[in-house]
């Protein structure tokens, strides 16, 4: 097995509190993107009593479920819209030189996966982690379009 290099990107952290009989119970919730910047890109969840134990967790479960992102040159195959839950994302391929129009939480994921030319737009939600998990899922549904194309 190969080691790459990832990068990491924390997209947002979340100061989450709970009542308890003793008084108020404080943790955070920290969402993560990671990737190699050659395709492949996994986005993780972790909530601990503090900042730094919740990004080692959302790096660790980050690495464990990676997608990997069809790369036509610079810029993704073909343009998808996806909606998931209130999320819904449009992903379209652009020239060499556009660069990375997208907003942040979009920006996050396709810059992890490697893609440098891209026009993005978040139709639905605000909600950033609804986002990330919106845009992972329209990567893995260009992965699969990818190969049925590969395959005629």
């Amino acid at each position: 097995m190969e080691f790459t290099e990832f990068s990491e990107k924390v997209v947002q952290i979340n100061r989450v509190s709970k009542k308890t009989k003793g008084g108020n119970r404080i943790g955070f919730s920290v969402l993560i993107v990671v990737g190699d910047r050659q395709g492949q890109v996994g986005v993780g969840l972790g909530k601990a009593a503090d900042v730094a134990t919740a990004i080692q967790k959302g790096i660790k479960r980050a690495k464990r479920y990676l997608v990997k992102a069809p790369l036509k040159g610079q810029t993704i195959p073909c343009a998808i819209r996806l909606k998931r839950g209130a999320a819904e994302v449009l992903l379209k391929p652009a020239p060499v030189g556009t660069g990375i129009i997208a907003g942040g939480a979009v920006r996050a994921v396709v810059e992890a996966a490697g893609i440098k030319n891209i026009v993005a737009k978040i139709l639905g939600s605000n909600n950033k982690a609804s986002n990330v998990y919106a845009t992972l899922e329209a990567l893995k549904k260009l992965n699969q379009l990818d190969k049925i194309k590969k395959g005629k």
